[in-house]
């Protein structure tokens, strides 16, 4: 829809009577203010206007284009994009780009949302799941040791190994117990050292970069975290803060252990994994 008009003499026009701007806008719930504002950014004109006294009039048929700049403004176009599609712009393309850009708003804004619940929850001093101290047996392993470039990195190298298991003809061990192992201390977001690990009833055939070794027993202390593992350091931070708290020490690797996933759940919210870091009690000297 084109939104200019051509400037006519004030008279009865072929589209219909005149109103004058006064009563045009009253009609249409906007100020006279508001429709002054349109003609000067190029966005309406009136359809005629008076040589001599300068008052402006509208016509009917001007409701829709008003109309249409109010829709697109409250769906949040700028005047500068109402106006480009004024000028002949591909409106629907204009549209869509802009619902994009509304959509990746809302995702922000809710992840930030996110954020200030799970601060609020920390204020209060609340855990997303208790931390347990329980013995973790001895298994069998069949592993590949590698670097991520990324922890979403996980999600292509895992089947890989999977892969590489099933030409050995290696059997899982049940429960199913299928974790990664960070070898390196601390916190890192990329060349993270790791192996991933499956337990299995007993060792098979190297296949490629498949290995086999028999993991202790160890005493960990362990956190069920629910949800992406983008989150996982706040329930990182929980069990640490527990081990801290109540006179332990890690002495081991911290393992990760993934029981659901994208695997076997659509929603992220739905994943499933426990964190177990090795921990012994601190002999404190009387």
């Amino acid at each position: 829809m084109k939104m200019n008009q051509e400037h006519k003499s004030c008279g009865k026009t072929g589209s219909g009577t005149l109103y004058k701007i006064g009563a045009f806008a009253s009609m249409n719930r906007v100020t006279v203010k508001t429709l002054r504002f349109y003609e000067e950014q190029g966005l309406l004109f009136p359809a005629a206007i008076d040589p001599e006294s300068g008052y402006r009039y509208y016509t009917l048929n001007q409701m829709a284009t008003l109309h249409q700049i109010s829709a697109l403004k409250q769906a949040g176009f700028t005047l500068e994009e109402i106006a480009r599609v004024n000028n002949g712009a591909d409106e629907e393309a204009i549209i869509i780009q802009k619902k994009s850009e509304i959509l990746a708003e809302i995702a922000k804004l809710t992840s930030q949302v996110a954020a200030l619940d799970g601060y609020l929850a920390k204020k209060r001093g609340s855990l997303t799941a208790p931390v347990l101290i329980k013995a973790i047996p001895e298994c069998t392993i069949a592993y590949v040791q590698t670097k991520l470039d990324s922890y979403d990195c996980l999600f292509e190298k895992m089947p890989k190994m999977g892969e590489l298991m099933e030409q050995a003809g290696c059997i899982c061990a049940m429960p199913e117990y299928c974790f990664t192992n960070y070898l390196e201390p601390g916190c890192k977001e990329e060349d993270i050292l790791v192996e991933l690990c499956e337990a299995v009833t007993e060792p098979k055939e190297e296949i490629g970069e498949l290995r086999y070794k028999q993991m202790p027993a160890i005493q960990a202390a362990c956190i069920f975290h629910k949800g992406s593992y983008h989150t996982l350091a706040e329930s990182y931070e929980t069990v640490l803060k527990y081990i801290e708290d109540n006179d332990y020490e890690i002495v081991g690797e911290i393992r990760e252990n993934y029981i659901d996933g994208v695997w076997n759940k659509e929603s992220e919210n739905e994943w499933l994994t426990e964190i177990q870091v090795p921990v012994r009690k601190i002999e404190k000297e009387e």
